[in-house]
């Protein structure tokens, strides 16, 4: 995490609230990104495999009640979402709310909130490809699931490197199987729990699944508190639309169309089909547990071959999310490097606006977290995963911190750029900002889940990249003068 003292393009402080910062030069990056890309990539960010595989966790503990636990974190990330439209939208840039905190709260929160969503990001690459790689392994033995792990991470990173229009075509289709896919099932699956599906004979599905064993709440309210400590991380990959805007011919639209459908893409995406699911089985079928949500549901059906099926559905999830995890972490460390908070070397660009040391050096701490996860699964790795769980929360409230300053220095220097606006501002931003303490408040006292440790793991990393920051901001006021700050929408 060593950064530049005195960074060769400028930085975000310099420019005008409608650059990107990140695309105004020949040596930044391109508009490779279609329409068609963005709007698929937007959809795709909110199905990960995380909802198809941690789904059935949720629905042990909470029950039907689970629901409730989706449409309360769903509801928190299309507050945060509109916050983070808001302010992409007035100004598209690679770094987004990195950017937008450097901005409103200062350097040190944009360099520390960039780097653990970054470091987020690296260890996503080693669990996404070790979890591609036990799917390939059961269909070709013949190859070791560390060689399989090799594969995807090469194959990716090569389609990164070639041009950003080649990440957007592969992302394109694998959320589009991603989508397809659970449009099905909550077609196929609504016609069953109704009857009307011919042929089939669903006779555990109906309505009264969601109150016949044990009620809505089985294990009670608290239960809907824990399914939120379960869900909530399925949510991150929201916020990679109005990090790839920047790269689009029109930022401002394509950040403003996005974070608009965010509403809809919740509710039918993620609560849609675990309606489906706690419909068409009871919510304590053996099945959901053993088999996960999707496969026991696709089997109560009858459908044949359910389990590979899904396998397929599930690796192409995989396969979308560390695409996009590449893409993603290499466009923050490319951001950094531009606001001299990271080596120089991450912000130099080929002709085709591909910042290959950037995607590079992301790459190589995935592959260095693969090989830890093959070596040290229990202990190192462990400590991996674990002390970046917490980030997204983090990135959500520095987000809404973000919003409630710069949304008044927006409507007195450029109100004509409040394109997209939150909703009953301040008001709602604030209970965005309670709910998110409340929840991390809740992790403390969950022991049985393990979220006290994932908290307390991650608020030690936070702390010494705040560190960092600070430390580093210091040594560099002393090293030079500090030129007076340029008015916050100006970037």
């Amino acid at each position: 995490m060593t950064s530049q003292p005195t960074p060769a393009e400028p930085t975000d402080d310099s420019r005008d609230p409608g650059d990107s910062g990140d695309s105004g030069d020949s040596g930044g990056l391109q508009a490779g990104l279609k329409s068609r890309h963005l709007s698929m990539i937007a959809i795709g960010g909110v199905i990960g495999a995380g909802l198809f595989v941690g789904s059935s966790s949720g629905i042990a503990t909470a029950g039907p009640g689970i629901l409730l636990s989706y449409l309360l974190v769903g509801t928190l990330v299309v507050l945060v979402m509109r916050m983070l439209g808001e302010m992409s939208a007035a100004n598209p840039t690679s770094g987004s709310f990195s950017a937008h905190a450097d901005r409103a709260l200062g350097r040190w929160a944009g360099f520390s909130i960039g780097w653990l969503y970054w470091f987020f990001w690296v260890v996503v690459l080693a669990v996404e490809a070790t979890a591609g790689a036990v799917i390939l392994e059961g269909w070709i033995p013949a190859v070791p699931q560390w060689g399989w792990a090799l594969i995807v991470m090469i194959v990716l990173t090569a389609t990164n490197l070639v041009s950003v229009g080649s990440y957007g075509e592969f992302e394109f289709w694998f959320a589009g199987i991603k989508v397809v896919a659970i449009a099905v099932f909550i077609v196929v699956g609504l016609l069953a729990v109704f009857g009307l599906l011919p042929g089939v004979d669903a006779e555990q599905a109906g309505l009264a699944n969601l109150t016949a064993h044990g009620g809505f709440l089985p294990n009670g309210a608290g239960a809907v508190l824990v399914g939120v400590l379960l869900v909530v991380f399925s949510f991150m990959g929201s916020e990679i639309p109005t990090l790839a805007a920047g790269e689009t011919g029109d930022p401002q639209r394509a950040v403003t169309k996005a974070t608009n459908s965010i509403i809809w893409r919740i509710a039918v995406f993620y609560l849609g089909s675990i309606f489906v699911v706690v419909t068409l089985l009871p919510w304590d079928a053996k099945s959901i547990e053993e088999d996960g949500s999707y496969v026991a549901a696709l089997d109560s059906l009858g459908i044949p071959h359910a389990g590979q099926l899904m396998n397929f559905i599930v690796l192409t999830s995989v396969l979308s999310c560390l695409n996009s995890g590449l893409y993603t972490a290499s466009r923050m460390a490319f951001s950094l490097g531009r606001r001299g908070d990271a080596p120089g070397a991450f912000a130099r660009t080929t002709g085709r606006g591909v910042p290959v040391t950037a995607i590079l050096s992301s790459v190589v701490f995935g592959f260095v977290a693969v090989f830890l996860n093959y070596a040290f699964p229990d202990s190192v790795f462990l400590f991996l995963v674990n002390s970046s769980g917490a980030v997204a929360l983090f990135v959500w409230l520095v987000i809404c911190f973000s919003q409630l300053r710069l949304r008044k220095v927006i409507e007195r220097e450029s109100p004509e750029r409040l394109v997209v606006r939150m909703w009953l501002y301040p008001y709602l931003t604030w209970a965005a900002i309670g709910v998110i303490v409340f929840v991390l408040g809740y992790m403390l006292t969950d022991t049985e889940h393990g979220n006290r440790e994932i908290l307390l793991l991650s608020l030690l990393v936070a702390a010494g990249v705040v560190g960092v920051s600070l430390v580093r901001e210091r040594f560099t006021r002393k090293k030079r003068p500090q030129e007076p700050r340029e008015r916050l929408t100006k970037v």
